[in-house]
């Protein structure tokens, strides 16, 4: 899978991002949130844009989520329309029980959504599905009691062996393709992080058993990057036909 493509505003031209879904069947794009707050969070015309998400804008006090909020939907149904071929007002945002968002009445795409600080991150495919995650990549992670909630015994041990300068990275890099691969199969948060794991960066990441054996089979693959210097972005996919998603680019697992 290629590295994720950065997109301006919604001025910004979507032909990239079309021609990657078109031939490689997937894309990860993302943007900075601030180019896609709209200037007037209380104008009339926001209500056709966001649809049924407005009445949800409209409970959100005044802060830094609420901009995120607006901008990383309005961000999803700009691509979605993109490629689509369609307008976003034309697009209706949903979610399944797990909050896992996707396009009503459209089975030809399927959506994944993150954001964090000043970042919006969205992965498209036309196959099967997608799930995208990030984080600031220097986010503190290590003494908190992160391992111990989202590692598995081999994870464990992995980190151990990696230079303590990194482990902090390293396990941003594992938190985010669990969050991805949890919000691929729309489980979220719900799904226990020991249950499954990830091997290391310098090689095919692979879905691992907490015994370090291999746990997914080529019908997934799984996907981070170093983006802007300062985010991991992760990004599992599902390919049920297992087609060209399993072609990445040299660089596609480097974080």
């Amino acid at each position: 899978m290629r590295r994720p493509l950065r997109q301006g505003g919604p001025g910004g031209g979507w032909d990239e991002v079309c021609a990657l879904v078109a031939g490689d069947g997937a894309c990860v794009v993302y943007a900075e949130v601030d180019d896609w707050v709209p200037a007037d969070l209380g104008a009339a015309s926001l209500a056709e844009d966001l649809g049924a998400d407005h009445a949800r804008l409209e409970r959100m006090p005044a802060s830094r989520n609420r901009d995120r909020f607006v901008a990383a939907r309005l961000f999803l149904k700009s691509a979605a329309g993109a490629v689509l071929g369609a307008g976003p007002r034309e697009l209706e945002l949903a979610y399944k029980p797990g909050g896992r968002p996707y396009l009503r009445g459209i089975d030809q795409l399927d959506v994944g959504l993150s954001h964090t600080e000043g970042l919006l991150v969205v992965g498209l495919t036309r196959f099967g599905r997608i799930g995208v995650d990030t984080e600031p990549a220097d986010r503190r992670m290590l003494e908190l009691g992160t391992e111990a909630m989202a590692c598995t015994p081999h994870e464990l041990e992995a980190l151990e062996r990696v230079p303590a300068e990194r482990r902090d990275r390293e396990l941003v890099r594992l938190w985010t393709l669990k969050e991805a691969y949890s919000k691929a199969i729309g489980q979220g948060l719900r799904f226990r992080f020991t249950e499954f794991g990830f091997g290391p960066e310098d090689a095919r990441v692979r879905m691992l058993r907490p015994d370090g054996t291999p746990g997914a089979g080529d019908e997934w693959s799984f996907h981070s990057w170093l983006v802007e210097d300062a985010y991991t972005v992760s990004a599992a996919v599902h390919d049920p036909d297992f087609g060209e998603l399993r072609l990445t680019d040299p660089g596609s697992s480097a974080s």
